[in-house]
């Protein structure tokens, strides 16, 4: 008998068993098994419907966000500006974010098989081979349009591409642990977005308080990373991966997040104080005084409100980001 088809055959086994213990339908499950021999099945297939989709447009807007918020807290006139904005825009957002995306989905893809098996690579509409093509496509279009905005942008997008294979990739793998691999998405969602806003249009360092706020915004994001593991935690937990979710536990971890960002935010309003902008802080206190009901629901029922609360609490926070922005123009 060949050693490796028992050995997978036990290892498909030992999935399903876990996925039984986790209260997983037996519909679902067979989706996943189908899913599971997809992922690593041979030979090239793409499905141009199925392309969109794996670039996943709905996690394009947080670095499209910092990296406006980046351009207004310059103080230049965004008017003069809106060339560079909407390639900072495109760059941010449909090339390196959606790259980030296609190279997480490769080496995701066992993961996403339990998790996700709707997945374009798990669905088998997208082959692992064919994904890099996206990614590798996705990563030199990137490199044009930054050289087009500043050369020095095009090391700031190599940073990024680099940030995406320490997240997802080996030897790294960050996102094996939650506390390190949210630190990277953060930094590279909101931290370098930001900074990479605010240099194209100045062409110079940034200020100390545009500094500051991108630092600040990209450890809150740590909290919203968290909240989006929650829909991961049946496959971080059968294939290992420490999740923050996985590690404290549901309540905790949710308890966890809302600390997080209010920290966050509290630090971003004493900053506004500090620069004598009281319409600004007013307001930002104003959208942080909002969250807290909203994160009162969250704790008392995490798995299941995680979701809502990353769609309507998070979008006061990234608010709050604007507003700060705004509050700290020269």
């Amino acid at each position: 008998m060949d050693g490796r088809k028992t050995l997978h055959a036990e290892k498909q086994q030992s999935i399903t068993d876990k996925l039984r213990m986790s209260g997983v339908s037996d519909s679902r499950q067979l989706t996943i098994q189908r899913a599971l021999e997809n992922v690593n099945r041979p030979g090239f297939r793409i499905e141009p419907s199925a392309i969109v989709p794996l670039m996943k447009p709905v996690t394009w807007f947080p670095p499209m966000w910092a990296f406006a918020c980046g351009v207004v807290s310059t103080g230049q006139s965004v008017a003069d500006n809106w060339s560079i904005l909407l390639r900072g825009i495109l760059l941010a957002g449909p090339l390196m974010c959606a790259m980030s995306q296609t190279m997480n989905d490769y080496f995701d893809r066992e993961v996403d098989a339990i998790n996700e098996p709707e997945r374009p690579i798990p669905a088998g509409k997208i082959s692992k081979s064919a994904s890099w093509l996206i990614t590798f496509g996705l990563i030199v279009t990137g490199f044009l349009v930054a050289f087009s905005i500043h050369p020095y942008v095009v090391v700031i997008a190599f940073v990024g591409v680099l940030m995406s294979h320490a997240y997802s990739g080996p030897p790294i793998r960050a996102k094996r642990n939650g506390w390190f691999g949210n630190l990277i998405v953060g930094l590279a969602y909101e931290g370098v977005a930001w900074l990479t806003g605010s240099f194209a249009i100045t062409q110079g360092i940034p200020s100390r308080e545009t500094i500051a706020l991108a630092i600040i915004f990209s450890l809150g994001a740590h909290g919203i990373m968290t909240l989006n593991d929650f829909k991961s935690i049946v496959g971080d937990n059968i294939r290992k991966v420490a999740s923050i979710p996985v590690q404290l536990g549901e309540k905790k971890a949710a308890i966890l997040a809302a600390i997080i960002m209010d920290i966050a935010q509290l630090a971003a309003i004493s900053i506004l104080v500090a620069k004598g902008s009281m319409t600004t802080t007013a307001i930002a206190l104003l959208l942080l005084a909002a969250q807290l009901p909203m994160q009162k629901i969250l704790i008392a029922q995490p798995k299941e409100k995680a979701i809502w609360y990353n769609a309507f609490g998070t979008l006061l926070y990234v608010l709050s980001m604007m507003v700060c922005a705004v509050g700290i123009r020269p």
